[in-house]
């Protein structure tokens, strides 16, 4: 049902200072800031070859993304995000095998412009699952 990883979000305390650190240590490809409201966060990709980075940064005191910095105030690996070719079937499949969507479950728009959903972190050995729709 997965499909290719497409990226690993990392939740960053300096949003600029983890880009140039991408940008000038390493050498990538870093993408500029775009704002996601819905999700409550300022996000950056790192373009990879294989694959992205998705630095996050919280947009507002009411981020989910603020509550982990607060516990992990240098910041640290966030979610992995998995490309799925129908969105709604890998909801109701993984539903019927137990797993928990996170909020209403229903797709909300991800950075990329498609559909994404959450799965709960307790279901799947302590790692937040996002499933985005390719």
């Amino acid at each position: 049902m997965i499909g290719r990883l497409n990226h690993v979000a990392i939740a960053v305390p300096d949003l600029e200072a983890a880009a140039a650190q991408y940008r000038d240590a390493l050498g990538a490809t870093v993408g500029a800031p775009q704002d996601e409201p819905d999700h409550g966060v300022t996000v950056i990709f790192i373009e990879l070859p294989n694959t992205k980075i998705e630095l996050l940064y919280p947009l507002g005191a009411d981020s989910p993304i603020q509550g982990f910095l607060d516990k992990n105030p240098a910041g640290g690996i966030h979610h992995v995000c998995y490309e799925v070719d129908d969105i709604l079937a890998a909801r109701d499949h993984l539903k019927s095998t137990g797993a928990r969507v996170l909020g209403s479950g229903e797709p909300k728009i991800g950075a990329h412009g498609k559909p994404v959903l959450f799965l709960h972190p307790k279901d799947f050995n302590g790692c937040l699952v996002e499933l985005e729709q390719v």
